[in-house]
């Protein structure tokens, strides 16, 4: 009965091994379809006979990209909303989910504002009324339009509000006893305990404000405020209306390379550079930090 017991074990063990693998094969075919895309010639993309290695490899589709000193202006737009705006939500987001994790003895109000916040989630006042408010503040074409407007992300503030209140209460009334004020508590004990749950609402927060771009169209006027994904966005267009008249026999070359298919999948890779290179470094909290906070007792 052992016998059969172990090698059960041993084949349901392999059998859940090999659909692990399966599956990690399967999240990564279209990263390396897309990546041979890029790489390959623009006739044999168009012709749908790139799978997962390249075809008469090239990069035009990359000096497209990089050979414009917008693309480096629009990554560095890029950066500062991440740095800016990921550092706003992270200090709004602790405030707000450290009051909203106390009890109703403790916050009066606390109901009220999570229903606020609720009905957020829920209703939304529509692209104009956005728009003519961010105008009415004089925000347009500046960096802030980008940031304030996402500055309070309701999903992360309960996502961490529930993480705090799992937190034992005996640790906040022993330092109150001590003599430490809400501050002091929520500095040096809430946040340092918390660090999955934070590194999991960064992480949502960088993503976010790397990946919009629809923003960045409606709220800046000029291409050169544009972020790095709002300009990508623009380049397709630009390379399909360009005329070919006042083009170097170089540029005409390079502009004839490039297709749309090889062109998309050459933005796509380079938008997933900042990103791949972040997360390695939060992957051990995300699990944790989101299975915790996600849960209320």
């Amino acid at each position: 009965m052992v016998g059969r017991a172990n090698l059960s074990n041993r084949v349901l063990d392999t059998t859940i091994l090999v659909a692990l693998i399966v599956f990690s094969l399967a999240c990564l075919v279209p990263i390396l379809h897309t990546l041979a895309v890029s790489f390959s010639d623009k006739a044999a993309a168009d012709a749908g006979r790139v799978l997962l290695l390249p075809i008469d490899a090239t990069t035009a589709s990359y000096a497209k990209v990089l050979d414009d000193g917008l693309f480096f202006h629009a990554f560095y737009i890029s950066i500062k909303r991440v740095v800016f705006g990921g550092l706003l939500n992270f200090a709004l987001t602790v405030m707000m989910a450290y009051a909203l994790s106390k009890d109703a003895k403790q916050f009066r109000m606390r109901n009220v504002y999570m229903w606020f916040l609720v009905f957020t989630m829920l209703f939304s006042g529509g692209i104009v009324p956005w728009f003519m408010t961010i105008k009415s503040y004089g925000l347009l074409n500046s960096m802030w339009a980008l940031i304030l407007p996402h500055a309070v992300q309701v999903f992360n503030v309960i996502l961490l509000m529930n993480f705090f209140r799992n937190l034992p209460k005996e640790l906040s009334e022993a330092a109150e006893m001590d003599g430490a004020g809400p501050w002091y508590i929520m500095i040096r004990l809430f946040v340092p305990l918390s660090l999955p749950a934070i590194a999991t609402v960064t992480l949502f927060s960088i993503v976010f404000h790397w990946n919009s771009f629809f923003d960045g169209l409606i709220l800046m006027n000029k291409q050169d405020h544009y972020p790095l994904q709002t300009y990508i966005q623009t380049l397709v267009a630009q390379l399909s209306a360009q005329a070919m008249t006042g083009m170097s026999p170089e540029q005409l070359a390079q502009a004839m390379a490039v297709s749309n298919r090889t062109f998309n999948a050459a933005k796509i890779i380079i938008s997933m550079i900042p990103i791949l290179l972040i997360y390695p470094f939060i992957q051990r909290f995300f699990i944790h930090g989101i299975t915790l906070g996600s849960v209320k007792e």
